[in-house]
């Protein structure tokens, strides 16, 4: 049953998109009725990996992020990326 977990994550942010460390990818956006603000659907990017999110922000204050979290990561958080920065440092131009 572990696999049917969900958590809800509720913070204040001026972007959608909180990072957690993990990798997602975008599979659907929709408008909640009651709810100006859409609430975006996304996947692990994890080989194997059927952890789903959805975030929203909350319709009575539009600086407050909910993300929902169902399913269970079965493993470790990926290396971060290099950033778009260090990736440009490294070129020799």
């Amino acid at each position: 049953m572990d696999n049917q977990r969900t958590v809800v994550v509720q913070t204040t942010s001026d972007i959608d998109i909180v990072e957690d460390g993990y990798r997602w990818r975008k599979y659907g956006q929709e408008v909640v009725e009651g709810n100006p603000y859409p609430r975006s659907y996304y996947k692990c990017t994890y080989r194997g990996c059927c952890v789903r999110k959805h975030v929203e922000r909350a319709f009575q204050d539009s600086k407050s992020v909910i993300t929902t979290y169902e399913g269970k990561h079965k493993h470790q958080i990926p290396t971060p990326r290099k950033s778009m920065i260090n990736t440009f440092a490294d070129l020799s131009l």
